[in-house]
């Protein structure tokens, strides 16, 4: 059965449909793709792909970047032809798509893992570019991403039920107790010793700010996979991971986040001073 196949080497099935365009970019054929996560009716598989969709504009990105309408001819017999829709797929499309499927299909789970590994692999990579940061390249950076981030665990919790701005900052108040061990952000921002207009993630270090990190991207997707529907469960998940993401450190042997040092520079700091440095090389 192709199925069997699709299960014993997803890898070599979701490559072997993969097509290049005349540029070199590799896009996927939804209608080649449907069959091979094992949806028969194309009209089954659409609604996997309009949620699809919805992620991906929830993960604010173009949509329109990562699925393409390619309507085509096909031949009916006897030398007819007719139109009928496809949709050109990047493959952080057909990823999504992946996630959104019928998870009681085995070929659904197989996909999902192969996924999971070739997303290892780029954060690997990624991670041997990140070691030649410097610090202050690496609080940038890291802050950069959680700022975005945020952005994608607010539209998670606002889908939950967390809708007002003081429901939010309560929302949020319950991960960061969860993370620094019953610490608020009120008492993380006097522990640090920081000003009322001061933003307690503009002053932490490079470790601090990737666990907090790390607490932002579990959440969302933990709000998404449980379906979490109201308040009081959203703010309770978002406690229990950054006490989650607590216990791993301790277990790693690593220091709490509220006992890492505060740098001397804000994030706000180090920015201006790299504008400069822009701007500077730019009139050499």
């Amino acid at each position: 059965m192709v199925q069997d196949k699709i299960g014993q080497t997803p890898h070599a099935s979701f490559e072997g449909i993969r097509h290049k365009d005349e540029e070199g970019n590799e896009f996927w054929l939804a209608r080649e793709l449907a069959p091979l996560l094992d949806y028969q009716a194309w009209r089954n598989f659409v609604l996997v792909m309009n949620k699809a969709r919805i992620a991906c504009e929830r993960s604010g990105k173009v949509v329109s970047d990562h699925f393409v309408d390619s309507d085509k001819m096909v031949e009916i017999g006897s030398g007819a032809k007719r139109e009928i829709e496809d949709v050109r797929l990047s493959r952080y499309a057909c990823y999504l798509i992946v996630q959104n499927g019928d998870p009681s299909k085995p070929v659904i789970a197989n996909g999902q893992t192969y996924f999971a590994i070739q997303t290892r692999r780029q954060e690997l990579a990624d991670n041997a570019q990140f070691a030649r940061l410097t610090e202050d390249e690496k609080r940038l950076a890291i802050r950069n991403e959680l700022a975005q981030h945020n952005k994608y665990l607010a539209a998670a919790a606002q889908d939950a039920g967390v809708v007002e701005s003081k429901d939010f900052a309560i929302f949020q108040d319950h991960g960061y107790r969860g993370l620094y061990g019953g610490m608020g952000q009120k008492d993380i921002h006097a522990h640090k010793g920081l000003k009322k207009s001061q933003k307690i993630l503009d002053h932490m270090g490079s470790t601090e700010l990737a666990a907090n990190l790390f607490r932002a991207t579990q959440t969302e997707e933990k709000l998404r996979r449980d379906g979490v529907q109201s308040k009081q469960q959203a703010n309770l998940t978002h406690y229990e991971v950054g006490q989650k993401v607590r216990q791993t450190i301790e277990e790693l042997g690593g220091t709490m986040p509220e006992d890492l040092p505060t740098p001397e520079q804000s994030i706000g700091q180090l920015e201006r001073a790299r504008q400069k440095r822009l701007k500077n090389t730019d009139e050499e």
